[in-house]
C-alpha cells in the first residue's frame, strides 16, 4: 500500500469518528433509516457515493 492510500484510509477513520463524536444520536437515526432500505436501495446509495467520491478525487488531483 502506498502512503497516500494509507493516509486516505486514516482520514476516513477520522471523519467517521468525528461524526460519531459530534452527533451520536443523529448517526443512530441515520443507521436506522439505512437499515430499513432494501438491498437495492443501499447498493444504489453506495454507487452514488462511489461516483461522487471518484469525481471529487479526480477534480482534486487534477488541480
Amino acid at each position: 500500500m502506498t502512503v497516500e492510500l494509507l493516509s486516505a484510509l486514516c482520514l476516513v477513520a477520522v471523519l467517521e469518528g468525528l461524526f460519531l463524536f459530534v452527533a451520536p444520536r443523529g448517526w443512530k437515526q441515520a443507521v436506522e433509516q439505512l437499515y430499513q432500505l432494501p438491498d437495492r436501495g443501499l447498493r444504489l446509495l453506495g454507487g452514488v457515493f462511489i461516483a461522487v467520491g471518484l469525481v471529487a478525487l479526480f477534480l482534486v488531483r487534477r488541480s
